[in-house]
């Protein structure tokens, strides 16, 4: 009864809930809970707004007249499991919109009736009652639905003034019965009658009304222990006028004779689907099983669920064989360890099996069963453990749907399987089943559950299940996700809780038709190998079951944690041809960059003086002092064409002396001595500066004062170190212009070991930047020193004054 109230309390709320979209948030309906708070009174500060309220399990024992007066929009009253003892409906004259009521499980003895139109649910069962508490007034409900009650009487006249009420479902919750009038039950009109009944009482009176009452009928605490056998009335087991097609029993405890009776009575009535549950039975047998009556039924389907054993005297077999020749369609038996089950040796009708969750092992198969019309079979939660036996056994059957969950199946590469092509629901699931349960499987097969298992891949040699839609691997090995070459028509593929660290691309090629894919709560390892299953999700629309909670990194352990729609995995760096394609167009850009530098700045021109600035600042950084030639008196001596001295005067002295003033220049015009011949002035001037600077043209090859100098260092650089020697080219010179008797000059001019000017004015300072380097050293005599040298070499060779030119600007 409580589940009932719950599924109607639910349903109040899920309607009220609907409506509140378009309610403002004063009009919402508003739930209040007071239930278990040890409660004596009905509380005075409710909110008047409430529109459910649960008083349940607490200590009240007394309602007011004023205690639901300000909750006038009250739908829905609880007042279950209290102690009241009187009623006066009139309490809730007020509360006009009152649709449940309930006071079961009260100590209710007197009630007072008002009429409450709108009732539909009214619950007064498990009190203290009399009679049954059905008044006029009650009968004027009109919108009564439910109605639940109680008493330790029973008798016609109550149940003749609701007589006219059409109900859905009549409750009697009975604490005690002390009198039963019989024929009292049929004067009701509800469609489904449900009794429970006081503990060692004689139902069989109630149950044989009972299914003269209603459509559906349930019995509680069926316990009649020896009064039923002895009921004189239990030789007559033919009723008449029953309407009963769905008959509950639960809660059983009886005899074997007993029990075997009810099915006897039950047979030849209305009843189509006749549901055990919770039942014990046990004792001696004094009825004969071979005088059961099959013929004259209309029965469908027998369940019996939670079956215990007491010790009784009768072969299992007997028992067993009592319901398989039966000849209806559907038989479970489940939760009642049942070691073995007997068929017929003729054709069974049965459409329906059930057996879960009994001890049924491979002897079940071993034995030839008929059951052509089979289309269901579960076996769930037994002992199995060959499924080739399984298989042999159902190719004699028209199954369609199978369950052979939690046993200990497994299947050898060597067993031979046969199953029938109407199969297409197969459950495998938490067996001990290898890779090899592909090779045992049937074609027809559209949903297969193989989780649970200790699948490790999916075998390539496989059967090729062509019509199979569904699959189910999660919990077991897998390494990577299956391909789909084996069955193109998948569309849900559950692979969850496996070893998969990066599916491989051939999923995504052939599973092409796939729409669901549960891969969550793999330790996926988040590297390149991972960005097209990633990619999967951001184009699937919704394909990725349980994204992103359940996808989760699991390596490296610098992503370890991270859910895979926050991992970046750049398209760059994963795709090799994208990564080759990317470099060798930035290689060509940088190409065509640098041959646009070389073409428009002359780049060529500056690498060449870079380097040669770079190789003079490195012996200019080694050089030392005892390397210097002796006497050196200047920095450098300049040698060029007379047509040339406007650009040597104008362009090189200035900048050679720009930033350092102690540059020392010799230059042929001003430092010469005019007692010497030409020749010795060039080598005695020579021999006394640091680094020489021929300034070459094709007027200073063609001049000559060029034989002159020319003569002397091309003697120089074919005796000795040429590195103090500095050419500077002004003007291109053909090579062919160059003497053959010069062939170290010529050698170095195809070398390119010389310094050009350049025509562009911003190439410039660094031409001068590299000139300067090659002549920077500190020399060892001063600027007095060599003036005073110069002076007494002049006063004893008894020759004109010498013109020092001495340069004293900052270089």
């Amino acid at each position: 009864m409580r589940h009932i109230r719950s599924i109607y309390v639910f349903c109040c709320i899920v309607m009220s809930a609907c409506g509140w979209a378009s309610k403002l948030p004063e009009e919402r309906e508003l739930t209040t809970n007071c239930s278990n708070m040890s409660l004596r009174k009905v509380p005075v500060d409710l909110t008047p707004t409430t529109t459910t309220l649960d008083l349940s399990y607490n200590l009240l024992s007394q309602l007011q007249s004023s205690d639901f007066h300000s909750v006038s929009e009250l739908k829905v009253l609880i007042l279950c499991h209290n102690r009241i003892q009187e009623l006066d409906i009139k309490t809730f004259e007020f509360n006009k919109e009152l649709r449940y009521l309930d006071l079961s499980y009260n100590r209710l003895k007197i009630v007072t009736w008002y009429s409450l139109t709108g009732l539909r649910h009214l619950d007064l069962s498990f009190n203290d009652f009399d009679t049954m508490p059905i008044s006029e007034e009650t009968g004027n409900m009109s919108h009564l639905e439910i109605l639940g009650l109680s008493g330790a009487k029973i008798q016609k006249s109550d149940f003749q003034k609701i007589a006219h009420l059409h109900l859905n479902t009549v409750f009697l919750g009975l604490r005690t019965l002390s009198h039963y009038e019989e024929g009292s039950l049929p004067i009701l009109n509800t469609t489904k009658l449900h009794i429970v009944l006081p503990m060692n009482t004689n139902f069989w009176v109630l149950l044989r009304d009972g299914i003269k009452t209603s459509k559906i009928l349930e019995m509680t605490n069926v316990d009649g222990k020896s009064q039923f056998a002895s009921y004189e009335t239990q030789q007559n087991l033919i009723l008449e006028n029953a309407k009963t097609s769905i008959l509950l029993l639960n809660k059983v405890d009886l005899l074997w004779d007993d029990l075997l009776l009810i099915f006897q009575f039950v047979w030849h009535t209305s009843v189509e689907y006749f549901h055990i549950q919770n039942v014990t039975f046990g004792g001696k047998v004094y009825l004969d099983h071979n005088s059961f009556n099959y013929s004259n039924t209309v029965m469908r389907a027998i369940k019996l669920e939670h079956v215990h054993y007491r010790v009784f005297y009768i072969p299992q077999e007997r028992v067993y064989l009592l319901f398989t020749k039966m000849g209806i369609e559907n038989l479970t038996i489940s939760d009642a360890q049942m070691p073995h089950m007997v068929f017929p040796t003729c054709p069974s009708k049965f459409q329906y099996l059930n057996f879960a969750n009994n001890i049924l092992t491979d002897d079940l198969f071993k034995r030839s069963i008929h059951l052509p019309h089979l289309k269901t079979l579960i076996l769930k939660g037994n002992k199995l453990e060959t499924l080739s036996l399984v298989s042999c056994f159902a190719n004699n059957t028209s199954l369609k749907h199978l369950d052979l969950s939690q046993n200990l199946l497994q299947h050898e590469n060597d067993e031979n399987c046969w199953w029938p092509e109407t199969l297409i629901t197969m459950n495998l699931s938490s067996n001990k089943f290898a890779d090899s349960v592909f090779r045992c499987l049937p074609q027809s097969i559209q949903i297969l559950d193989l989780n649970n298992n200790k699948i490790q891949t999916v075998p390539k040699e496989m059967i090729h299940l062509k019509s199979l839609r569904e699959l189910n691997l999660a919990f077991n090995f897998l390494t990577d996700l299956p391909g789909c070459s084996h069955f193109r028509r998948l569309s849900v593929l559950n692979i969850e809780m496996n070893l998969i660290l990066s599916p491989s691309l051939d999923f995504f090629q052939s599973c092409q038709e796939v729409k669901t894919l549960n891969a969550g709560r793999n330790p996926f390892r988040c590297t390149c190998e991972l960005r097209d299953f990633i990619q999967l999700e951001k184009y699937s629309e919704g394909m990725m079951v349980g994204w992103s909670d359940s996808y989760i990194c699991e390596y490296p352990l610098s992503l370890k944690g991270t859910q895979l729609k926050d991992v970046h995995l750049p398209e760059l760096s994963c795709n090799t041809a994208l990564l080759i394609v990317t470099i060798v167009v930035v290689m060509l850009i940088l190409g065509m960059a640098a041959t646009f530098c070389c073409l428009h700045f002359d780049l060529p021109w500056y690498l060449r003086m870079l380097h040669q600035w770079t190789q003079t600042w490195h012996r200019v950084r080694k050089a030392t002092q005892g390397q210097l030639k002796r006497n050196v008196q200047f920095h450098v001596f300049i040698s060029y064409s007379e047509r040339d001295s406007a650009w040597v005067k104008h362009e090189l002295i200035p900048n050679l002396e720009k930033e350092d003033g102690s540059v020392l220049i010799c230059l042929h015009e001003g430092n010469f001595d005019p007692g010497n011949s030409i020749t010795e002035n060039i080598i005695n001037h020579t021999e006394k500066s640091y680094k020489i600077i021929l300034v070459l043209s094709p007027d200073f090859v063609q001049s000559e004062w060029y034989r002159y100098e020319l003569d002397f260092t091309h003697h120089s650089l074919c005796h000795e170190n040429s590195n103090y020697i500095i050419l500077i080219l002004l003007e291109p010179i053909p090579l062919y212009c160059i003497p053959t008797r010069y062939p170290k000059l010529k050698a170095l001019m195809e070398k390119k070991a010389y310094l050009e000017w350049p025509k562009d004015r911003r190439k410039c300072r660094l031409f001068w930047a590299n000139l300067r380097a090659a002549i920077h050293v500190n020399l060892v005599e001063t600027r007095e020193t060599s003036e005073l040298q110069t002076f007494i070499e002049l006063n004893e060779e008894s020759q004109g004054s010498a013109i020092s030119l001495i340069r004293t600007d900052c270089l």
